[in-house]
């Protein structure tokens, strides 16, 4: 699954600490399990026969008040298992299902199993107990047919309907253009809300599935249509090939009229993207179409493993909780992810595509073909897909130049979460992770992005030769089996081994995986002593963890091997000594996942080649020193001062990873104090800082025009974003002059697509209710992706209370604003200074309606929190509101919150004289 940071499911019960379940003896009497199920039963295949009962279009009756939409399905399953273990009792899975019919068969003898009971439990467990008048013997084959029917979710989890919209409404309310389309998305839990199955993902089965459906409709499943027969006027049947033995999360299946696109150079799988109709003849899915093949042709190349399905379909959903889905060869995206409209979307909206692509084609052999035995190891998917959709896209979109970006946002994202003593391990133990939110909990910033960069790094150490060899071997053995990352050390030891190597594998990476954090390492450049301690904001918090962990380093030029530091004690090496008064540089290309603080010579020597001249120095190295800098400034480790002149060089600066990386950086500063008279002097700063990169790009800017490669055109972006939101004159007059033009050009639109989002947002802040209410009727008519997406979040930019307010309730409309975007739209809101407190009162209001995207709303409006007020705002939340899945979210925001005050009262006076000094010049 790709996302951010995966949203919760909608909860209704507290969130549950369970206890293991206790180890069974041999008998056929058993105490109920737990959380988990037992593993006396294994399944082997599922038949699956569902039957989604709506309709694509709504047909009003005469006479009738209502609608003839209907929202429910029926359905039955057979599960074949093997017995191991004799039993009396089969435990499975089911959730909001009315079960009915139950039959066990012998399949040996072809002989029934008298069912004696069939008890459902509740949540959290949801266990399907049937009881058995005889035990089931151990070596046999038996199977069980479940008749079921449920309904059909109006929130995309599960079986969900989604709705979109086909030609154009003759006016507002207009249903006759209204269509709709059942989908699923069953990750990481509700494969059990669609049919009862043995519900965990080293669970592995073979899927037949049939699905009868509306004639004029078509099913698309996991595996390639056997065959489709017509049953009446009504109805048809479609039968699916079986699936390849995958895990119950992957299943999925859709029922629409959507059309497809084809690749312009068809390749060995059956590639075919489905979206709406009107994007489909407009050629909205032919980028993606055509990245695909390129792609699916990198991985079976580097892996050496073929794609194992005969077609691999995608599918642009107008609704979809995580912005993708690696279904085994039915994935699906949230349609602004997979569609490029040529002349509306940004050039650089094709970075995004291939890259969401990359990452869930990664998933086609890690996560689908090899899969982690249980949730608590969701890494070895996610990190995975994430690592290596960085080298395939650079691999196919080389011009994009986008790998050294993506690894930084990727290791600072992971070191800002991972910094909080309220972080968690990469790998916690299994009994650790057991309901539903506790699962869920574990798709964040730490699995996606710590994963990758343990990957990059491991890399390093071992050789990216050595490394591949060993995940070559471990795809190949593992095939249609489940991992936990002990088998991942094992392979890559084999494969170190192998080529002569020395590294323990498992002993270096355990210290990385199975603790929280990472250290910061300390050089004093003067004697070579070196250390290294767990890096935390929070200054007060005690920990003796340490990691065995390799420093590349340099001077002039790079030493050819890492330097390694196995203990938490100080130790002196030679190669840390500056002999000359030169500057020394560790960590070098950001391979290793730690900070690194110095003396404060070296540090002066290493800001001086920055300003006097930094290609001396990576690029990477440059961007990772103003990172270290603010982040040792946080935790108090630094002066603030020191972080602050980090930033002189950007005056001169055109490259775009060190002006993102500062300007990333520099946002804390601005959320502590752009509520305090600090806010003017650090304006005026900015502003003076990036006039020079404003004009570097203002020819392009003033006339609607962008530069030519994709690095300069996100720099473009950056400049005009940060001169703007500081107040330079000539950026708000551009930006008002050019949305005017719009206003007064009945409908032409000359903003470049790349400039609109940034452009519409500070035109609208600069505005007031004729700017807003103009980009509202936009927004409501526009049928482009792309500018519904640029201008929903524009609007959120307005300064003025009344019209975010206004903003605010539209957002429990869903005739206003989709449900899938009410998260994402009070987060836009909650990160204008305007709207942040208006935001943290509407969540709190309205709780029931938004929990569904809890964490990140409690990340978007508690990110200024800095005043003791807040904290108790926020801690009787915590005590107060059913917070299920957002439980860590919320316990890291008062952690951060508390770090905040502290660092707010310690640092505030030294940075407004630091900015009111430099502004005076």
């Amino acid at each position: 699954m790709c996302t951010t940071l995966i949203e919760t499911m909608e909860g209704e019960i507290a969130k549950m600490n369970p206890t293991p379940p206790p180890t069974m003896p041999s008998t056929t009497t058993r105490l109920p399990p737990v959380l988990r199920l037992p593993r006396d039963l294994i399944p082997q295949s599922y038949e699956v026969f569902l039957q989604p009962d709506f309709y694509t279009k709504i047909i009003e009756v005469v006479n009738v008040t209502s609608p003839n939409q209907t929202m429910h399905f029926t359905g039955n399953s057979t599960v074949s298992f093997h017995c191991v273990q004799g039993t009396r009792a089969i435990y499975l899975h089911s959730g909001d299902l009315a079960i009915s019919d139950p039959v066990v068969v012998n399949r040996n003898k072809s002989e029934k199993v008298v069912v004696s009971s069939v008890k459902t439990h509740e949540y959290p467990s949801n266990f399907l107990e049937i009881q058995l008048e005889d035990a089931l013997e151990e070596g046999v084959n038996y199977s069980l047919f479940l008749a079921f029917e449920g309904a059909i979710n109006q929130s995309p989890y599960a079986m969900f309907v989604s709705t979109y919209v086909e030609g154009s409404p003759v006016y507002e309310g207009d249903q006759d253009t209204e269509r709709f389309l059942v989908a699923t998305t069953l990750e990481p839990t509700n494969a059990r809300n669609v049919f009862p199955c043995f519900d965990e993902p080293d669970l592995k089965a073979v899927f037949h599935l049939t699905i009868i459906h509306r004639s004029h409709t078509q099913a698309l499943g996991n595996a390639e249509v056997r065959k489709s027969n017509g049953i009446d006027h009504n109805w048809k049947v479609t039968y699916f090939h079986p699936t390849p033995k995958m895990s119950t999360y992957l299943f999925a299946f859709t029922v629409s009229e959507f059309t497809f696109t084809e690749p312009s150079s068809p390749g060995r799988v059956d590639i075919k993207t489905y979206a709406r109709p009107d994007a489909t003849r407009a050629g909205h899915a032919q980028y993606a179409t055509d990245i695909t093949e390129e792609i699916l042709r990198f991985y079976e190349g580097y892996f050496e493993i073929n794609y194992q399905q005969q077609k691999l379909t995608q599918l642009a959903l107008p609704d979809l909780r995580a912005q993708a889905m690696e279904n085994w060869g039915l994935v699906t995206y949230q349609e602004g992810r997979l569609l490029y409209e040529e002349g509306v979307s940004s050039l650089l909206h094709k970075e995004d595509i291939a890259s969401i692509i990359a990452h869930e084609l990664a998933h086609q052999w890690f996560g689908n073909l090899v899969t982690m035995k249980w949730w608590n190891d969701i890494w070895l998917n996610e990190g995975f897909a994430t690592y290596f959709s960085i080298l395939a896209l650079d691999h196919v979109e080389p011009s994009f130049q986008l790998k050294e970006s993506h690894i930084m946002s990727n290791l600072h994202t992971a070191f800002e979460n991972d910094a909080l003593a309220s972080s968690h391990p990469l790998s916690p133990p299994p009994e650790d992770i057991q309901g539903t939110f506790e699962i869920e909990g574990m798709f964040d910033s730490i699995a996606y992005f710590k994963g990758a960069a343990l990957l990059r790094m491991l890399a390093d150490i071992v050789s990216e030769t050595t490394f591949t060899k060993g995940i070559k071997m471990y795809l190949s053995d593992f095939k249609y089996k489940s991992t936990d990352q002990d088998d991942l050390w094992e392979y890559i030891q084999k494969a170190v081994y192998d080529d002569g190597g020395h590294t323990d594998v498992a002993k270096v990476m355990n210290t990385w995986t199975k603790q929280i954090g990472y250290p910061v390492i300390t050089i004093n450049t003067t004697n070579g002593e070196i250390y290294q301690k767990h890096f935390l904001f929070n200054d007060s918090s005690e920990s003796n963890l340490w990691w065995e962990l390799p420093i590349r380093v340099m001077s002039n030029a790079p030493k050819s091997s890492p330097i390694w530091l196995i203990s938490s004690d100080k130790v002196q090496k030679d190669e840390f000594v500056s002999k000359k008064g030169e500057w020394i540089l560790a960590n070098v290309n950001c391979t290793g996942y730690y900070r690194v603080n110095y003396n404060s010579e070296n540090w002066e020597r290493l800001l001086t080649q920055l300003e006097t001249n930094p290609n001396k120095i990576p690029r990477m190295n440059r961007a990772q020193l103003v990172d270290d800098a603010f982040n040792l400034a946080r935790a108090k480790l630094v002066e603030v001062s020191l972080a602050l002149n980090s930033t002189r060089f950007l005056r001169d600066e055109t490259e775009f990873l060190p002006w993102k990386l500062a300007v990333r950086n520099l946002e804390y500063f601005v959320l502590m104090f752009d509520r305090s008279e600090v806010n003017g002097p650090m304006q005026a700063y900015l502003r003076q800082q990036v006039k020079g990169l404003y004009n570097y790009f203002r020819d392009y800017t003033d006339n609607s025009t962008v530069p030519e490669d994709h690095s300069s055109q996100h720099n473009q972006i950056l400049a005009i974003e940060v001169a703007c939101s500081n107040g330079l004159p000539e950026c708000l007059e551009m930006a008002t002059i050019m949305f005017a033009e719009w206003m007064n050009s009945n409908g032409t639109n000359q903003i470049h697509p790349n400039l609109r989002s940034v452009i519409y947002c500070q035109a609208l802040a600069a505005g007031g209710r004729q700017e807003w209410d103009f980009a509202w009727e936009k927004f409501q008519s526009s049928i482009d992706t792309s500018e519904k997406e640029q201008l929903r979040q524009a609007l959120s930019c307005t300064k003025k209370i009344w019209l975010l307010n206004r903003y605010l309730e539209y957002t429990l409309n869903p005739e206003k604003i989709r449900r899938m975007d009410v998260g994402p739209t009070i987060s836009y809101i909650a990160e204008n200074v305007a709207g942040q407190a208006l935001a943290w009162n509407f969540i709190r209001a309205h709780w029931a309606y938004v929990q569904w995207d809890s964490i990140m709303l409690v990340q978007a409006v508690t990110s200024r929190f800095s005043t003791q007020f807040e904290l108790a705002e926020l801690e009787h939340f915590g005590a107060q509101y059913p917070l299920d899945a957002a439980t860590m979210a919320v316990q890291q925001a008062i952690e951060q919150t508390q770090v905040n005050i502290q660092w707010v009262s310690e640092n505030k006076d030294s940075a407004l004289e630091w900015f009111e000094r430099e502004t005076a010049l």
